[in-house]
């Protein structure tokens, strides 16, 4: 009888050690969910952070332009008066490659979008600052088209929206001195190569302008490769003095009739973050603290734990490990674990996804990325 009962201990031991096989399922299952968060994160850093970087670069241009407000009185913003559009004024600025000519705003795409406008059209231009002009085509207000590039994921996703604009609604551009009010006239998609988009005449090569045009391209599909371009039309209706006020389409009433200019005055959440490099230094700086602390305190109690337990009831985790080499008690071990996903996500924003982006071929074409 002792006989049968000793067998029957071994046989529930070995029944329950994990065999080789289940420890190695377990470890690639663990090693493809951390495939797919950096993945997930790969997609949060394109479509989201890359425009926190783009709004940090447009409020800075903001903050260190020279140009002059709008004209107000008594906290109240004027509304400059409609002048023809056939009479519409140019900037006689020769702007070079990355100069900032002005301001868009669209609003369609909400009362506190604005992108700032750069001379040139490249990626270095588009992924910093937003929308850049082709220096090709004519200057704002100018008979002819003034045609503006700008991505549609990503980086802000300038002109995410493009496709939304319909009948009645307006994109105005503010230059130094001048507002200029286009309505909008038509949408078409139509091949990457089709560049008499950016004639003086929209689509008709060599033609005699007798208009002023203004020119949206963007890409499409908006979220795959993009195989065409989205174009968006529209006519100068109207211009106005910087110095007299904003226009009428911008500006905006409260129940007192006070008249409230906000385009420039709204700042996301996300764009006060600080930069990243600094933020993965603190952040490796209080884990360390409090590593240290726990440490002295407590030691690694769940490794201790670990070794206690019978051989049998030892399963091989990356997940478990990485818990139990935190040192101290199970609140001060989870709070250790979640300073190293933030500092590793922090990592991966600033330095992993940008160089990934510039160094894989599939990446670099479909992420458009320039340091």
């Amino acid at each position: 009888m002792a006989k049968t009962n000793g067998s029957h201990i071994r046989n529930q031991k070995n029944a329950s050690k994990p065999s080789t096989l289940n420890t190695i399922f377990g470890v690639v299952g663990e090693v493809l969910l951390i495939f797919a968060a950096v993945c997930a994160l790969y997609i949060a850093w394109q479509l989201w952070w890359t425009g926190v970087e783009a709004e940090k670069v447009q409020l800075h241009d903001s903050t260190t332009s020279s140009w002059t407000a709008p004209a107000s009185k008594n906290g109240s913003v004027s509304i400059a008066p409609d002048n023809s559009a056939d009479t519409a004024p140019v900037e006689q600025t020769n702007w070079k490659y990355g100069d900032t000519l002005g301001k868009l705003y669209v609003p369609r795409f909400g009362q506190d979008w604005s992108r700032t406008v750069v001379e040139g059209t490249d990626n270095a231009q588009l992924v910093r600052h937003g929308l850049g002009h082709y220096s090709e085509t004519q200057k704002p207000g100018q008979l002819g088209n003034f045609a503006v590039a700008g991505h549609r994921a990503g980086y802000g996703e300038p002109l995410g929206n493009a496709d939304k604009l319909t009948n009645g609604d307006f994109i105005v551009m503010r230059t130094e001195n001048y507002w200029y009010v286009y309505k909008y006239d038509k949408t078409e998609i139509v091949l990457p190569d089709s560049v008499e988009v950016l004639s003086a005449v929209p689509g008709h090569f060599n033609a005699e302008p007798t208009e002023r045009y203004i020119t949206l391209t963007t890409c499409e599909p908006k979220y795959t490769t993009a195989t065409h371009r989205l174009i968006v039309y529209g006519k100068l209706v109207s211009w106005s003095k910087v110095s007299d006020g904003v226009p009428s389409v911008l500006a905006q009433k409260d129940a007192s009739g006070k008249v409230s200019f906000t385009t420039d005055s709204v700042r996301s959440l996300a764009s006060r973050i600080p930069d990243l490099s600094s933020v993965f230094l603190w952040i490796l700086v209080i884990y360390l603290v409090i590593a240290i602390a726990a440490a002295v305190a407590w030691r690694w109690p769940a490794i201790r734990s670990y070794r206690e337990r019978e051989e049998s009831r030892q399963v091989f985790s990356l997940f478990g490990w990485f818990m139990r080499a935190q040192p101290g008690i199970l609140p001060v071990r989870i709070v250790l674990a979640l300073l190293i996903v933030v500092a590793l996500t922090a990592a991966l924003f600033q330095w992993g996804y940008p160089w990934l982006s510039v160094h894989v071929p599939y990446l670099q074409v479909s992420s458009n990325y320039v340091r």
